[in-house]
């Protein structure tokens, strides 16, 4: 399994993109929402960066209106501050924002787990296990972009698993909104290639969760789930610390 290199990637995705805009007819702001939250979410920019309008203006080769727009859909998602007279910059979170988040992350998604337990279908146990699976075989991989930018994807879907498995639109659409925060501050923490070292942990919490919900025990799919959501926390905190001992 390889992934292609970051800025090439980015540039096909735009170059694509825009194609799809020609296209369709599809309205630019919201393509470039999607590229500009998926950068976002995989750590392209860093916490506190300047976003510049007129290089991305450029690089996409539209005007102004479209750029500001899709900035503007995500300042309201909380991923970028956009500031009058001063210009556009990545979020900083500081790291008690970044715990609180993830302890309240934690309850919500240990209440869904729960719920799953008492839902789930046959069917989507194996997709769980499925999706499990492809977990697996990042943690024998030895690259770590590999590993980290893997883990990233098949653990959203291995989450999103489990939110179909309560049934509940609302509360998958709200988890969604939280999930992409997460993702966000996961890899604006300044370490290369995050989660990539704890994996054979983070896949022991998934494999705990999944026996969990297959017994259809509620009270063991919400405190593993909720234990699995909040130890990210710890995590980061250790490889910041082994990245500055590195330095």
């Amino acid at each position: 399994m390889t992934w292609p290199a970051s800025a090439q990637g980015q540039a096909e995705e735009a170059a694509a993109a825009l194609a799809n805009v020609r296209l369709t007819g599809a309205r630019l702001s919201a393509v470039l929402y999607d590229t500009l939250k998926a950068r976002l979410l995989e750590g392209t920019y860093g916490a506190g960066e300047k976003i510049v309008v007129e290089s991305i203006r450029q690089e996409f080769g539209v005007s102004k209106q479209p750029v500001m727009d899709a900035l503007r859909r995500l300042s309201s998602d909380k991923l970028v501050d956009i500031v009058p007279q001063v210009g556009v910059q990545v979020v900083s979170y500081t790291r008690q924002e970044v715990e609180d988040f993830f302890t309240l992350f934690g309850g919500f998604e240990g209440t869904i787990a729960g719920v799953a337990a008492l839902r789930r279908t046959e069917a989507q146990l194996r997709d769980l296990d499925s999706v499990s699976a492809n977990v697996d075989g990042l943690v024998t991989s030895d690259d770590a972009v590999v590993r980290a930018h893997g883990y990233r994807l098949q653990n959203r879907e291995f989450h999103a698993v489990i939110h179909r498995m309560a049934h509940s639109r609302i509360m998958a659409e709200t988890s969604q909104r939280m999930w992409d925060l997460s993702d966000f501050l996961i890899n604006t923490a300044g370490v290369d290639n995050p989660l990539s070292s704890a994996l054979d942990e983070r896949q022991h919490d998934h494999r705990s969760i999944a026996e969990a919900i297959r017994a259809g025990n509620e009270r063991w799919a919400r405190e593993a789930m909720e234990h699995h959501i909040v130890g990210t926390v710890e995590v980061i905190r250790n490889e910041s610390k082994n990245r500055d001992l590195a330095g």
